[in-house]
C-alpha cells in the first residue's frame, strides 16, 4: 500500500504515518535528547491513530526525499476542528543541526495553511526548550501565552508556553518570500 503523503518540499516530505513507524517514533520520543522536553506517549496511545481510529488527530512522519528515511515526527491534533485550528505536538527532529526543524516548519505551515485551509497553528513547549523556542519564533509563530505548572514531569510541576500563527500570518511570510517558493505537490 503507497504511504500517504501530505506535502513535499525540497529534501524533506511530511507523510502520515503507519504502523510499522511504531518502533521509529516512540525511539525518538524516549530517546534522552527529546524526553525532558515532552510528555512521551506510549505504544498504546499511538497504535490507534495509526490505524485511523482516532478522529481528527494523526501521527506524521517527516521523511528525506532523497533516501526515504524517517528524520523526524509529529502528532496533529485538531483536523476536524470546525475553528479550522490545528495543533502540533512532538515536533521531534532526529537529524539536528542540517536545517530539517525549519523545513519541517515550513511544511507543516504549507500543509496546515495552504493544503487544509486552516485558519489558525498552535503548539506548547516547556519555556527551557530554547531550542525549539527559537525555531518556533524564528518560524512566525507568536508567543501568546504561558500556562502555568501546568503538567507533572517526575513530580515536578512545570510551565508551558503556547506559540500560534494564523492563517493571514503565514500569507503575508509566503508573500515576503520566506516561505517555501510555491505550493508543493502531493506525490
Amino acid at each position: 500500500m503507497p504511504k500517504e503523503i501530505l506535502h513535499r518540499g525540497k529534501r524533506l516530505l511530511l507523510r502520515r504515518a503507519v504502523e510499522s513507524d511504531l518502533d521509529f517514533i516512540l525511539r525518538l520520543e524516549y530517546d534522552p535528547e527529546n524526553v525532558s522536553f515532552i510528555v512521551p506517549f506510549d505504544r498504546t496511545f499511538h497504535e490507534p491513530i495509526l490505524r485511523g481510529e482516532v478522529r481528527g488527530t494523526m501521527d506524521i512522519i517527516v521523511e528525506e526525499c532523497a533516501t526515504g528515511e524517517p528524520v523526524g515526527y509529529v502528532l496533529a491534533n485538531g483536523l476536524q476542528s470546525v475553528a479550522k485550528e490545528i495543533e502540533w505536538t512532538h515536533i521531534i527532529v532526529a537529524k539536528k543541526g542540517l536545517g530539517y526543524g525549519h523545513e519541517t516548519l515550513k511544511l507543516l505551515k504549507a500543509w496546515a495553511f495552504e493544503d487544509l485551509q486552516f485558519h489558525r497553528a498552535w503548539l506548547d513547549c516547556k519555556p527551557y526548550n530554547r531550542r525549539a523556542l527559537h525555531l518556533y519564533e524564528s518560524e512566525g509563530m507568536v508567543l501568546e501565552g504561558r500556562f502555568r505548572e501546568t503538567i507533572v514531569t517526575n513530580g515536578v510541576y512545570e510551565d508551558l508556553v503556547v506559540l500560534a500563527l494564523l492563517a493571514r500570518e503565514y500569507e503575508a511570510m509566503k508573500q515576503a518570500g520566506i516561505e517555501l517558493e510555491s505550493p508543493q505537490q502531493k506525490a
